[in-house]
């Protein structure tokens, strides 16, 4: 008697640029990968890097039924590969974070109805009420934000609430100026999606519910009580609360994939579908973090992902509830003067190589003799400001320090400020912390005992490609039990 097939999991990652699929198998192992690019597998839509830059330069989208359309196309792909879907016990999945998809009335019949004879995109090329979505990448809702912060009563107040500040990319914002612009079209809008509850709808065949660590990232959610904040739903839009539904927690099972699925793939029937979330959160579950690690990726620009027990409200920095523990929150901070800062110092000072970078940052005292810099050749987020600020052990401002004590100052005023924003955020460091490096400095291992000694902790690299994909497949093991 043959033995049966081993179980597995699949997390997809909706992206900016390409939709990917991982599949993991009980004991973690990557047993197959996929991917879509949009702008090169679907040039119909006309992209670029996966979007619409518009002419106002500020407003950013991407074509719903293009995302519907890759996961046709992704599903295929794997079915002619031989891929086993009938294997499937769970999935779950990732969005960019911060998107927004706009159902029309009736949307919801049609998707509980899907003919297995027929692609997603012809079944549902005309359930949005809004063709192009707006994404994390647009930047034209100043007007919003400001009457938002002004209607629950400054910045702090809908940071202590929200876990953010009002921002631009957010989805609450984004809301309101649809219903400013056209109220018509909100009006006849029956459900709103964030990309992950959009994506994870498209498999459980009806409206799936926004979760608690991507529904932070929208400025409508209180993160402590994890309900949609009434002030923030009445100063975006009439009537949101029930255009979003009930957020429900990360690790929530919604139910099977539906009918659609089984019958056109051959998903098993009993197939969880784990509710989706957003793509950092997704990557903060990819490198398994606990109490007190810090995970940081040194690329571009730099990112921090941070495990809280009792986060501390700041204009600076997100706070978000934790996708893997209901009693955590996950922090992000964002910088962009990362590796291209590094990169402009090193050729400026180390004749363009690393290997001279590096004896000079290893040929310098820990502490740099009281000497500080603080480097933002563009406008830093993480204070919003630029220029470079360079202080003397004496505390006096200076124009130039030597090659070696410029180098040592550029990397340990990075990670200085890094922790110094951690902990207003109300991060601790414990004796247990690791610090979890990734990224293009992560190979560099002098850059890397620079971190250690800033933070004072063990500092191990990891190697986090299609992170978000692998944290879904990570959630889609871990949230089983809870379904049981």
């Amino acid at each position: 008697m043959a033995a049966p097939a081993e179980p597995s999991y699949l997390g997809w990652d909706f992206s900016t640029q390409q939709l990917k699929v991982i599949a993991v198998d009980e004991q973690l192992r990557v047993i197959h990968e996929d991917s879509v690019n949009f702008d090169k597998d679907l040039p119909e839509f006309g992209t670029q890097g996966g979007v619409h830059v518009h002419s106002d330069r500020l407003t950013v989208t991407s074509p719903v039924l293009m995302w519907v359309k890759a996961l046709d196309m992704i599903l295929e792909k794997m079915k002619s590969s031989g891929f086993n879907f009938s294997r499937v016990k769970a999935l779950s999945g990732a969005g960019q974070q911060h998107g927004s998809v706009y159902w029309k009335e009736g949307a919801n019949s049609v998707l509980q109805n899907l003919s297995p004879d027929l692609p997603l995109h012809q079944s549902l090329k005309s359930c949005f009420s809004v063709s192009n979505s707006p994404v994390w990448m647009d930047s034209s809702t100043t007007a919003q934000c400001c009457s938002l912060e002004k209607a629950v009563g400054g910045a702090q107040k809908l940071a202590e609430v929200t876990g953010s500040r009002a921002y631009e990319r957010f989805t609450g914002n984004q809301i309101a100026k649809i219903y400013s612009q056209n109220p018509e079209v909100y009006t006849h809008t029956e459900r709103i999606s964030l990309v992950s509850s959009f994506a994870a709808s498209l498999f459980l065949g009806a409206y799936a519910p926004i979760d608690y660590s991507d529904g932070s990232g929208m400025n409508l959610l209180q993160i402590h009580e994890k309900v949609w904040s009434p002030a923030c739903l009445d100063a975006c839009a009439p009537g949101l609360g029930k255009k979003l539904g009930h957020p429900v927690p990360s690790s929530k099972v919604l139910g099977c994939v539906s009918p659609y699925h089984t019958q056109r793939f051959g998903f098993n029937s009993g197939c969880k579908v784990v509710a989706f979330t957003g793509d950092n959160p997704a990557s903060m579950a990819a490198m398994r973090l606990r109490e007190g690690d810090i995970a940081i990726s040194l690329g571009t620009s730099d990112t921090l992902f941070l495990w809280i027990k009792e986060p501390k409200a700041a204009l600076e920095g997100h706070i978000l509830c934790s996708p893997v523990d209901s009693q955590a929150y996950m922090a992000m901070l964002c910088y962009k003067n990362g590796s291209l800062m590094r990169e402009k110092i090193r050729d400026e000072h180390a004749s363009g190589s690393w290997e001279e970078f590096s004896k000079a940052l290893l040929s310098t005292a820990v502490g740099n003799d009281g000497n500080v810099g603080f480097y933002f050749d563009v406008m830093e987020i993480i204070p919003e400001t630029v220029g470079i600020h360079r202080f003397n052990t004496h505390n006096n401002r200076v124009s130039t320090f030597p090659k070696e004590l410029e180098i040592r100052a550029l990397i340990e005023g990075q990670f200085m400020a890094k922790r110094i924003h951690a902990e207003k955020l109300g991060y601790t460091i414990l004796p247990t912390t690791r610090i979890l490096a990734t990224g293009g400095a992560s190979h560099n291992k002098a850059i890397l005992q620079v971190l250690s000694d800033v933070f004072s902790a063990p500092v191990y690299t990891i190697d986090t490609a299609n992170s978000a994909c692998l944290g879904s497949a990570y959630r889609a093991i871990h949230c089983l039990p809870a379904f049981a």
